[in-house]
């Protein structure tokens, strides 16, 4: 007689899927790193984040009062990357800190419900690949001989179309995050393609095109290559992150063996101490060998 499955178990078999366990990051990995305490870890985290929220908030009042384009300003996926990675630092590190707080024994992510878990998830898997992706394109298509020309484009450029790409590498490389779902992946890709309708809006109702790529009168057969380009650069982001992430988690067991094999080398010569100490046979009480 067939069984039926329990109640929820088929949501419970998706959230899975995408990452999310129960219980929720029993290890604490995302809250913690292989080469600091998390006290020092949601120090980088809102530090980091702080920075990247002086440098948006910063270009959005240049651009309301210097050259009139605020409006514009999130149509740019440029920006809306950025964005994400201030909110990933900023709560990344707001958990990290309450788990010092408790004596680092939870977290409060680890209690929400399982949509907020997901999405914090997928948020981490964002910020991990389209900073390459928008690093790359900058630099390859985007860039050109205005890109240094004052003090307040060198330091935009470098910040948001270099730096972000560090970001990255900081959470893939100095916390104990695994690796992203592979389920992640089409999310991205899809949330990449909503984007080409944000470009395309912004076409039809300010009238130009936020990256000169989309233009279809300009590039005409071009520009599927370049949309299916970018695809291709996320699916390539997303596997170095991966890559990154398993090499980081290799290396670190590989270090922590290597240091319990000598805790116990360390600990040998006591145990023979202990050993010799032993009464033989025949020998009067209280005789050491």
């Amino acid at each position: 007689m067939a069984t039926k499955p329990a109640p929820g178990a088929g949501s419970h078999g998706i959230y899975a899927r995408l990452g999310v366990g129960a219980p929720f990051d029993p290890d604490h990995k995302l809250v913690t790193s292989p080469f600091f305490s998390p006290l020092v870890l949601a120090t980088v985290r809102l530090g980091l984040g702080s920075y990247a929220l002086f440098v948006l908030l910063f270009h959005l009042i240049w651009d309301a009062v210097r050259t009139d384009d605020a409006d514009s300003f999130f149509s740019y996926f440029t920006h809306l990357s950025y964005t994400g990675l201030v909110a990933y630092y900023f709560a990344a590190g707001v958990q990290t800190l309450c788990y010092v707080l408790n004596k680092e024994k939870r977290y409060p992510l680890q209690r929400w419900p399982r949509p907020l878990q997901f999405l914090h998830l997928l948020l981490h898997s964002t910020i991990t690949t389209y900073p390459f992706v928008v690093t790359v394109i900058f630099w390859a298509l985007l860039s050109g001989p205005t890109t240094f020309d004052t003090t307040f484009d060198s330091w935009i450029n470098i910040s948001q179309h270099a730096m972000n790409s560090l970001y990255a590498l900081i959470e893939i490389l100095l916390t104990n995050v695994g690796p992203s779902p592979w389920w992640h992946l089409p999310l991205c890709i899809i949330m990449l393609a909503c984007y080409l309708g944000v470009a395309y809006i912004t076409r039809a109702t300010q009238g130009f095109y936020t990256y000169s790529f989309l233009d279809p009168h300009k590039e005409h057969a071009k520009l599927a290559a370049y949309i299916v380009a970018v695809g291709v650069a996320e699916v390539i982001a997303f596997l170095l992150a991966r890559v990154l992430t398993l090499a980081r988690v290799r290396l670190v067991q590989r270090r922590d063996a290597r240091q319990r094999r000598r805790d116990s080398i360390d600990k040998q010569p006591e145990a023979i101490d202990e050993w010799e100490e032993v009464q033989r046979p025949g020998t009067p009480a209280g005789q050491a060998v």
